[in-house]
């Protein structure tokens, strides 16, 4: 690989929000040459992705598992540097337990291990194992392909990338349906199709490719990076100033200046007026096409347009910091008692009772989060986005304690309560209020046939010149690692267009 020092560009490349999808574009186009300025609104980067302080205690905000760390590894390789040179991985097996009212069930990405537990709790299931990693392992290798490329025209759907991915992308039937193909019991299918939720769908109706996600889960294994995910993003914005680009936070942006239909620079909350040759939008496209494009100028992605859109669930959090340690996996997947039911409330704007929910319990492998004999607690429950019209206000008290009770009941911190010396929490209203969270739907627009690839918002925008996008928003969609191809394809994008190409060897 060459890792001479380009020659430095005139081009002025400005990229709102310091999260990992800009953040990984920035960090490729400075390595090109481009003068490349990141606009951050908070203290630190990261966005959804970056570090919260509670007390003495240190939490990832959002993301807390770490998947296709390969991709990541290939952004710094393409930057000439090491990951590992920056972060400290930390592979997590069995990567999570998933506890039903009835059992528990410790998942692995160690294929023999998974085979004794599936014989240990679905017994006479491991034939359907190994059918589900050969089959899938195929139509991932086919769909993978298809990510890397750029859906900013018709003609794209053309692509001999694409062609050979769209019986896999388009299979009929629902990921659940899918799995049916391997397992028989519904329990064991959940197991594999839980993550389907923060696509915005439940197992039933999300499009049976999505069942690429367990596969990469189980097929490459999950990561834990020690001082939390949020160190990710840390060390982009290093690249980024290594390579000669700046990172401004505390730099919040009002609105994007335009002239007639092209984008020609920022006008930040504080007045100052910035210029750029090129403009890459990773605040959430939700509130970017709200609140920072003269709506005049948008048709196909005006703000009510925009409304009609489907988005994801939201997700009521809990930042815990607690005087103990407790013997519990790192990851925690707690399944309702009625699934389906707690699905369909999400999903229709209602408040559940019987929760699912998520406990990371990340003591247990990184002592570096909390001070010595403490340890740190982080609880997600999906919930309704805010087109539910919740009142978080009135409702916050009550859901937080019916959490806690039944954290207590159904996970090994029987006493949590009792231990809590500080704490944090975010409602659907602070994602929105707080974080410019659209409708405060934390993993963005859905993700159903109508929203994906050609139909999903293209990463150079359709509607002004001179702008692009990265982030959940965009093409590939929500989740770390699409989220980091996503920046790859905007960059290579807007290095073609100065005769330059972006690592396409690694394609």
């Amino acid at each position: 690989m060459n890792t001479e020092k380009p020659v430095r560009k005139t081009e002025r490349i400005g990229i709102i929000g310091g999260g990992p999808g800009g953040l990984s574009c920035a960090m490729l186009l400075a390595h090109e040459g481009f003068d490349v300025t990141v606009l951050e609104k908070e203290n630190e980067v990261g966005g959804r992705n970056a570090l919260l302080r509670v007390g003495d205690y240190k939490f990832d905000v959002g993301p807390t598992f770490l998947m296709m760390k390969f991709i990541l590894d290939r952004l710094f390789k393409i930057c000439g540097r090491n990951s590992g040179d920056y972060l400290k991985f930390k592979p997590i097996d069995p990567m999570y337990q998933l506890s039903f009212p009835d059992f528990d069930i410790q998942i692995s990405s160690n294929k023999e291990k998974m085979k004794e537990e599936l014989n240990r709790v679905f017994p006479g299931n491991e034939k359907g194992l190994e059918y589900f990693y050969s089959r899938e392992r195929k139509r991932y290798e086919k769909i993978l392909r298809s990510l890397y490329k750029d859906y900013s025209s018709f003609l794209s759907f053309l692509s001999p990338q694409l062609v050979v991915a769209l019986p896999s992308l388009f299979l009929g039937g629902s990921i659940f349906d899918n799995l049916g193909r391997y397992f028989k019991e519904a329990k064991l299918r959940v197991c594999f199709s839980f993550q389907s939720k923060y696509l915005g769908m439940s197992p039933w109706e999300c499009p049976a490719a999505f069942t690429m996600i367990p596969f990469v889960e189980h097929e490459f294994g999950i990561y834990h990076v020690i001082g939390g995910l949020n160190q990710i993003s840390k060390a982009m914005a290093r690249v980024v100033e290594e390579e000669g680009g700046a990172v401004l936070t505390r730099s919040e942006v009002g609105r994007i200046i335009t002239n007639g239909k092209k984008a020609t620079g920022v006008q930040l909350k504080d007045g100052r007026k910035i210029h750029f040759d090129e403009l890459v939008v990773n605040a959430d496209f939700g509130y970017a096409m709200s609140k920072l494009v003269e709506p005049k100028l948008l048709r196909k992605y005006s703000p009510d347009n925009v409304k009609k859109k489907r988005f994801s669930c939201s997700t009521f959090m809990l930042y815990l910091g607690v005087d103990k340690k407790y013997v519990a996996p790192h990851h925690n997947i707690v399944i309702a008692e009625n699934y389906r039911e707690n699905l369909e409330d999400i999903l229709k704007g209602r408040l559940s009772k019987d929760l699912s929910f998520y406990v990371q319990n990340a003591g247990v492998t990184d002592d570096t989060l909390a001070p010595a004999g403490k340890s740190t607690v982080y609880l997600l429950a999906p919930v309704p986005n805010n087109r539910s019209e919740i009142d978080w206000n009135k409702e916050k008290k009550d859901f937080r304690e019916n959490l806690l009770k039944t954290v207590e009941k159904r996970t090994p911190m029987v006493d949590v309560r009792d231990h809590i010396e500080a704490e944090e929490m975010i409602t659907p209203n602070q994602w929105e209020q707080d974080y410019n969270v659209y409708l405060g739907a934390t993993f963005n627009l859905a993700h159903n046939l109508s929203q994906m690839l050609y139909f999903r918002p293209h990463n150079r925008f359709d509607e002004l010149e001179n702008l692009y996008l990265v982030g959940g928003g965009t093409h590939p969609g929500s989740g770390l690692p699409t989220i980091y191809i996503s920046g790859l394809v905007t960059a290579d994008l807007i290095a073609k267009k100065y005769g330059l190409k972006i690592a396409s060897e690694q394609r």
